[in-house]
């Protein structure tokens, strides 16, 4: 691997500097704010910083399949029909799991009950997730849910037929370019910085003027967004319409993710700082960490500490079962069957089933290699994201190996059991960054992190000793067979604060 995730983010702010790339208009639109993620990804992957995220690829059929449903909801769930007034507009991640026996998004679900409970209207507008939604029907009314669709389809037919006819100035062209050999030199890739741009471009200018008309015909008071890094022409146009967007923490934030970082020097503009446009006024964040996470272009006062309903709900039912667990270890009892956990996640997945692979088969050769047969039992899980789960046989060799040949290895590739349950009942927990990493911190699980690109994201937690950088299995297997093992104590509420409702209902008021 050539770079690190911190030499590409100080590559990219180094160019945001220089050119002032951030507040750079084309095209009557600030495009750098529009692509920045994505070109992040692009990096990472023509570098080979980061493998593919491994998930299922949608076949011909498939996409034909869906385009149907497509057109249908297109007309039968379209937000731009009708003109009821709303007092709030949602707009949800589009990844759902079932809760409480119903379809929902985990980051937003309990704004219904306060948006009732405050007499307040409100509609959830709704993207789909691999080209479907899931969604129980019946309650799709019940719930006021549209889907996003009419715009999503809209905007895809707008940008195939106008590629290429974007009326670009000699001026905007030369700096395209200019800006794309100083990329290819610094990472020595090729990149097509221009249409990159076009795509992006076309898309937000349709989006953009859709968003718009959904906002005057609704006319919320405030609009609530889950990852709004992937929402620029919407941020947009509540800004141009005055309305308050407010944005609900989805996943990790550090000072490496582009979706949230700018440090101070990609702001200026002539010398000054200048608001970043395409930002949410607000985020409401799992708990007080998350704060000072990285440098958000906003005011700390604008990042507020509401919790994780979810995850405060969810995770009632098992903490039971990891206070039994660590009072066993306290007391220095021998517990039969160690839990060791493993959380996937498809961009470091090749690297975290091989390091799996290897520590389970060096444990399990040195217990039956032991005369006394004294040593600990272990039991290993790996747990697949869910983007991983229908071609982890076709991408992961060590795990098939590992499933095949272990008795005590298991590799779970669906919901059950439920993720906090596998918290609760582990010992040790090992992954890279995935926010599952700080849930299972708040299970008391011994943490490692394996020193695969990414692992920066975690450099405040490593540096404070509450988790373990491990370079191979031989570093894990000495950390986990040395019982005295220092890890510094924290505040698991820092992470995720209980919810506070009050703090909610003021921003309502």
């Amino acid at each position: 691997m050539t770079f690190t995730v911190k030499e590409i983010c100080q590559k990219i702010w180094n160019l945001e500097e220089k050119y002032e790339l951030n507040h750079k208009e084309i095209q009557d639109c600030y495009p750098w704010q529009l692509i920045r993620m994505y070109l992040y990804y692009e990096i990472t992957r023509k570098t080979n910083v980061f493998e593919s995220a491994q998930q299922s690829s949608l076949s011909l059929f498939d996409k034909i399949n869906s385009f149907l449903p497509f057109i249908k909801n297109s007309i039968t769930s379209n937000p731009l029909s009708g003109s009821e007034h709303v007092d709030v507009l949602i707009f949800d991640h589009p990844r759902k799991v079932v809760f409480e026996d119903e379809y929902q998004d985990i980051y937003s679900y309990f704004l219904k009950d306060t948006l009732n409970q405050c007499g307040k209207s409100f509609e959830t507008i709704e993207s789909p997730y691999l080209n479907q939604h899931f969604r129980n029907k019946s309650n799709i009314k019940e719930n006021n849910v549209k889907f996003n669709d009419r715009i999503l389809l809209g905007s895809f037919i707008h940008k195939t037929r106008n590629r290429g006819k974007l009326p670009f100035t000699e001026n905007e062209k030369q700096f395209i370019n200019a800006v794309k050999e100083e990329l290819e030199t610094a990472f020595k890739i090729d990149i097509d910085l221009f249409s990159i741009m076009e795509d992006h471009i076309l898309n937000f200018q349709y989006d953009y003027k859709k968003y718009i008309e959904l906002l005057q015909r609704k006319k919320p008071k405030v609009v609530f967004l889950v990852v709004a890094y992937e929402n620029k022409a919407l941020i947009a146009a509540c800004k141009k319409m005055n309305i308050d967007i407010i944005e609900l923490q989805h996943g990790t934030i550090s000072p490496y993710h582009l979706g949230y970082s700018y440090p101070e020097n990609t702001m200026k503009f002539n010398g000054a700082i200048k608001e970043i446009e395409y930002f949410p006024d607000k985020i409401l964040s799992f708990g007080d960490y998350w704060k000072n996470a990285c440098p958000f272009p906003i005011d700390s006062e604008n990042i507020i500490s509401m919790g994780f309903p979810y995850f405060e709900e969810n995770s009632k039912t098992y903490m039971k079962i990891a206070e039994d667990k660590n009072s066993e270890d306290g007391n220095n009892q021998k517990n039969e069957d160690k839990q060791i956990l493993f959380i996937s996640q498809g961009v470091i997945g090749k690297y975290l089933s091989k390091l799996a692979y290897e520590t389970a088969s060096k444990i399990n050769d040195n217990k039956d290699n032991n005369e006394n047969n004294n040593t600990q039992d272990y039991n290993f899980i790996y747990k697949l994201h869910p983007g991983e789960y229908g071609t982890w046989k076709e991408n992961y060799d060590y795990l098939t190996k590992a499933s095949s040949e272990f008795d005590n290895f298991t590799v779970i590739d669906q919901s059950e059991p439920p993720l906090y349950e596998l918290f609760a009942e582990s010992h040790y927990q090992i992954g890279a960054f995935s926010t599952a990493i700080y849930e299972g911190l708040a299970f008391n699980c011994k943490t490692f992190i394996i020193d695969v690109p990414g692992v920066e994201y975690l450099d405040d937690l490593i540096e404070k000793d509450i988790v373990k950088k491990v370079k191979s299995s031989e570093e894990l297997i000495n950390y986990i067979n040395n019982e005295n093992i220092s890890i510094q104590e924290y505040d698991k509420d820092y992470f995720f604060k209980n919810f506070d409702e009050t703090i909610f209902k003021n921003i309502l008021k």
